[in-house]
């Protein structure tokens, strides 16, 4: 696809948003519900249902997947496809792509060692290797406007609300 096609593709969704904002408010979720044996919790994906259980450093043994990994894995493919649009529109060639996402946690904070260590992943980064003729002022607009838009690095810049609720007796 290139800037002209994805700005035709667009451009109807843009215009309905500009004159109806509140048709821009789309909905997303998600559902999980508690597995056995064990501490695990099976969420359900596009692809299927996915167990997460305990990382290692807290207790597991390595067979479910780590929640933490999934968060980073969910960021490297919304700022894949976020930065893949936006050079896309930008008219930069990206003749291929490696993404990575790091990011580290101490396990102190979320076993409830110490108040002091913060609970979740830190130190975050993604890293886009390119192989493309762009000059640097065009990468360096390139990451900037791929982390405005990516939408999953723009959440994680808030805290989520947690409810918990008894279910109702039928």
């Amino acid at each position: 696809m290139n800037a002209s096609a994805l700005r035709e593709l667009q451009a109807p969704l843009k215009q309905k948003y500009r004159d109806n904002p509140a048709t821009a408010r789309t909905p997303l979720g998600a559902f999980a519900t508690f597995e056995s044996p064990g501490i695990t919790c099976a969420v359900g994906t596009w692809s299927g249902i996915t167990r997460a259980g305990l990382h290692p450093a807290t207790g597991g043994d390595g067979s479910e997947a780590c929640s933490g990994d999934m968060i980073l894995q969910a960021l490297l493919a919304c700022a894949g496809v976020t930065m893949r649009s936006v050079a896309t529109a930008m008219s930069i060639d990206i003749v291929s792509a490696e993404l990575t996402a790091d990011g580290m946690f101490d396990v102190q904070g979320t076993l409830g060692i110490s108040r002091d260590v913060p609970v979740g992943v830190q130190d975050i980064k993604v890293v886009a290797v390119l192989e493309t003729d762009a000059d640097d002022a065009a990468l360096a607009k390139l990451a900037e406007l791929t982390e405005r838009y990516c939408v999953v690095a723009q959440t994680l810049a808030q805290r989520p609300s947690i409810t918990v609720k008894r279910r109702e007796a039928a």
